[in-house]
């Protein structure tokens, strides 16, 4: 199993509760409907030193790298990249784990 852990980092005019807690519902729904996802676990900061960092976990996981790949280029996930959390972030990072 692959764990992908995202974090972003909202811009101000998203950076605050009302705002994050919306993000993360459309986020969780919208990520849970592409193929490949087997699990989605979106986080909001639960302490002052995590909100200064970031607004926005997500943990998408995966039965394997290629599941990966085949999430990231379909076309609901390059939407949802492009057209919802881009205008809405200054800063993304993310990376792939093996879950043990």
């Amino acid at each position: 199993m692959i764990d992908r852990i995202v974090l972003f980092k909202l811009n101000d005019e998203h950076a605050n509760a009302a705002a994050r807690a919306e993000i993360a519902a459309y986020s969780k729904a919208a990520l849970a409907a592409i193929p490949g996802a087997i699990d989605v676990r979106v986080g909001l900061p639960a302490d002052e030193a995590s909100t200064k960092s970031w607004d926005l976990s997500i943990v998408v996981r995966f039965e394997n790298l290629e599941a990966v790949k085949t999430y990231l280029t379909h076309p609901d996930h390059t939407a949802y990249v492009r057209e919802y959390m881009r205008p809405r972030m200054v800063v993304v990072k993310y990376w792939n784990f093996e879950a043990i």
